[in-house]
């Protein structure tokens, strides 16, 4: 932890979870994680602890419900940011087609990157690509951010 956070630091905290097996609602690095575990394991570590606990969600949840869960609760304890001016260390929150719930949430790693969880895979940093820029919905970044 550190009072005075900076991109840098997220980023290699997100990096430390590469090769981390997807588990769905896991939150533990070198263990098993999900998108939104990746993003709460990096809080953990950068920030403290986890200002509030997820409920039990299914891997359908968004559909289910049809409720913007996930941006509701970035808003709560993140700085929203435009996405046009996103940077390292940034949380990102997709949404897989238009009029869908955004359910899918990275870590800018860099201008053109990106580090995430996805079912059937390990953490990985990706390239930030232009499918993934038409899929983003909102971006946020933690507290505390010092450039």
């Amino acid at each position: 932890m550190t009072s005075r956070l900076t991109r840098a630091a997220i980023v290699t905290e997100a990096r430390s979870w590469i090769g981390t097996r997807y588990r769905h609602q896991g939150s533990l690095k070198g263990v098993g994680c999900d998108c939104l575990g990746l993003v709460r394991g990096v809080w953990r570590n950068c920030i403290g602890a986890e200002p509030e606990s997820p409920p039990p969600y299914a891997p359908d949840w968004a559909e289910a419900h049809g409720e913007e869960t996930l941006a509701q609760a970035a808003l709560r304890h993140l700085v929203r940011v435009d996405p046009g001016g996103i940077g390292a260390g940034d949380v990102l929150l997709f949404r897989w087609k238009e009029g869908y719930v955004a359910k899918h949430v990275a870590i800018a790693s860099g201008e053109s990157t990106m580090i995430h969880a996805h079912d059937g895979a390990a953490v990985c940093e990706v390239a930030f690509t232009p499918w993934w820029r038409r899929h983003l919905a909102h971006a946020f970044r933690f507290p505390g951010v010092i450039e």
